[in-house]
């Protein structure tokens, strides 16, 4: 394996500290590591199909939730190999991670992915749970549903979402609903939507509000053996 295009910005990042100079291609999103020189393929809801096809890869990685079936598709007929991870829990995060590098890319298992693990397995099992909402987006307000990644990680943290069993993955809810759900805690993450200490908590009263980095809440890859400390200690900030 020697040329790849990623199109999902965490496997980018895995695929760049793993191995430089194996990607050839990554979108416009691909932000890590800093200063990657790759040919960039637009965004991952809409790649360029003709421009990843025209760098010849190998291999062209992908995520289910991230990008849209039809694209997939279409490199398909392009006649190029896409590899499509599925990633819903941390644990998940971990196995999918290593098949991607170690047999999709015939790599070996980096030791950054050691250190993530052993980073989340030292990290205790919470006391208590705080209930939380966890805006992803406003105009219109979503928030995390069901069965996500970032979920999980929150779980670990000691954060119980409450529409963790929503029959959507990410819910549009009104304001006044997620002011009225008895949330003790608002997570407002820095991505998709930029949430900042003037954007976003003074729509939630007297709610404790934490700012936290949305990489290493939704990002699976080298930021996952900082993402345990880090966001341990936004979250307690709002305490």
């Amino acid at each position: 394996m020697t040329r790849v295009v990623s199109l999902v910005p965490s496997l980018t990042e895995a695929l760049a500290v793993t191995a430089p100079g194996l990607l050839v291609g990554a979108t416009d999103w691909c932000t890590h590591p800093a200063g990657l020189d790759v040919v960039r393929v637009r965004g991952t809801k809409n790649p360029e199909v003709e421009r990843i096809a025209a760098l010849r890869p190998d291999l062209v990685v992908a995520n289910e939730e991230e990008n849209r079936a039809a694209d997939l598709e279409a490199l398909r007929r392009a006649g190029l190999a896409v590899w499509v991870t599925e990633v819903r829990t941390l644990d998940q995060a971990f196995r999918s991670l290593e098949r991607l590098l170690t047999r999709a890319c015939g790599l070996p298992r980096p030791s950054w992915l050691d250190e993530a693990r052993q980073a989340w397995d030292a990290l205790p099992t919470p006391d208590s749970a705080r209930r939380a909402v966890v805006p992803i987006w406003r105009r219109p307000w979503m928030v995390l549903g069901r069965d996500t990644f970032a979920g999980d990680v929150l779980r670990r943290l000691g954060v119980a979402q409450l529409y963790a069993d929503h029959p959507e993955r990410y819910p549009a809810v009104p304001l006044d609903e997620l002011r009225g759900c008895g949330a003790e805690l608002v997570v407002l993450p820095d991505e998709p939507y930029r949430f900042t200490t003037t954007d976003g908590p003074e729509a939630f009263p007297g709610i404790p509000a934490a700012l936290v980095s949305g990489r290493h809440l939704t990002w699976y890859g080298p930021s996952l053996r900082e993402a345990p400390a880090l966001l341990s200690r936004q979250l307690d900030a709002a305490r």
